[in-house]
């Protein structure tokens, strides 16, 4: 969305990286690996001294010239690349009616700027008065809006309020107050992307006043979430409270695990294995844990990158209508309609699973084509030192 060039402003002999915003997360562990060069990017300071800042948000150059917080430039960044044409027509207006320059002053414009209105063009007063009845009642009915005077709207604006011109257009307040939403240390909620874990990290009595919340989105790399926890001050699991406040994992895989007891290294670590599965990968997931019954995230994690050993037919739960299937669907038989009346897909059914190692869910059939127990499977590396501990007799399934 925009670009920076960062430095370190007592030592600029140490050179420059330009850094763009948004953070893509495979780079955020590179990034900030190359401003720890320029020995700048601290979890919490405002030591990354702002060369410059190039892409389509003239109003963000007010930042060139001072020193920002890595996270918080990149949460701005985030709150600005989801808003629409017109919030960012009211968000550079109001920081330069207001003179905003600090990042975390920006960043709290961010929740109120849409309270505002801007008027760009005055030659089509209706829709000017269209736009400011729907920023004032933040949306309206199709009802009120074909017995809504656009013309008469806009013209009270005008004549009765005053307004500031910018750059961006003529501002006008409408009583907006811009609030301290961000501390300065916790960022507020706000999912950027899809998330296959989004955590809270807090006491129950901050976690129920919305105050000093640390908001997680898994997956994403180590060094974010590292750094988050550094910057919430975080140094152990007994100094949190880690609440689900949203899961999109399988729901089995959900109800193996007490997932609010987990660190949230081992959670993230799920989350970015799940994360790359897709939509029918997930679905064999949950029924490859139904059956396995893992009691811990990491055997979960193993039985992600082992997937390719299974096999899984949803909406099959017995014996008949596996055969039924076999012979139907799966492309193994040459099935022909006629003899319909002639198969016995029990029969064959029986017969199938008597040469397989499956199991019937409640998603469907699960089976398992690979030389380890599912136990040793779920150990990986670890496999090898079972093994010798259970001696040689200690076989394949």
């Amino acid at each position: 969305m925009f670009q920076t060039v960062l430095s370190n402003k007592d030592h600029m002999e140490y050179g420059m990286v330009a850094v763009p915003f948004p953070i893509p997360e495979d780079q955020y562990a590179d990034i900030t690996r190359m401003l720890e060069v320029l020995h700048v990017g601290s979890e919490l300071s405002p030591d990354c001294m702002v060369e410059s800042v190039e892409g389509d948000w003239p109003v963000l150059n007010v930042l060139a010239g001072q020193e920002v917080n890595l996270d918080e430039l990149d949460y701005l960044a985030k709150r600005l690349d989801g808003i629409s044409p017109y919030e960012k027509t009211q968000f550079q207006a109001a920081a330069e009616r207001y003179g905003l320059s600090q990042v975390t002053d920006l960043i709290n414009l961010t929740f109120c700027c849409d309270q505002a209105t801007v008027i760009v063009d005055f030659s089509d007063l209706e829709q000017v008065g269209r736009i400011h009845y729907l920023t004032l009642n933040g949306g309206a009915t199709r009802e009120e809006m074909e017995s809504l005077d656009g013309y008469e709207t806009a013209l009270l604006l005008i004549n009765e309020h005053p307004g500031i011109i910018t750059p961006y257009g003529v501002f006008y307040d409408n009583g907006m107050q811009l609030e301290p939403v961000y501390d300065g240390r916790y960022f507020p909620q706000y999912l950027y992307a899809d998330s296959v874990l989004t955590l809270a990290l807090a006491s129950d009595e901050d976690l129920k006043k919305g105050a000093n919340v640390t908001w997680l989105y898994l997956p994403c790399s180590e060094e974010r979430l590292e750094r988050a926890l550094t910057r919430a001050e975080i140094t152990q699991r007994s100094d949190i409270n880690l609440f689900v406040m949203d899961n999109n994992l399988p729901c089995e895989v959900s109800r193996s695990l007490n997932l609010e007891d987990e660190l949230p290294q081992k959670l993230n670590q799920l989350a970015q294995e799940v994360g790359k599965l897709d939509k029918v990968s997930q679905a064999k997931l949950g029924a490859v844990t139904a059956w396995a019954q893992p009691a811990a995230v990491e055997e979960v994690v193993q039985l992600c990158r082992n997937l390719d050993q299974f096999d899984f037919i949803p909406h099959i739960h017995s014996v008949q209508e596996y055969g039924k299937y076999m012979v139907q669907e799966s492309g193994d038989y040459y099935y022909d309609a006629g003899l319909e009346g002639y198969i016995d897909y029990e029969r064959l059914g029986q017969s199938l699973l008597f040469q397989e190692i499956g199991q019937f869910v409640e998603s469907g059939y699960i089976s398992y084509k690979g030389t380890l127990t599912l136990e040793e499977l779920m150990m990986g590396d670890s496999v090898e030192q079972y093994r010798a501990e259970q001696g040689p007799l200690m076989g394949g399934m």
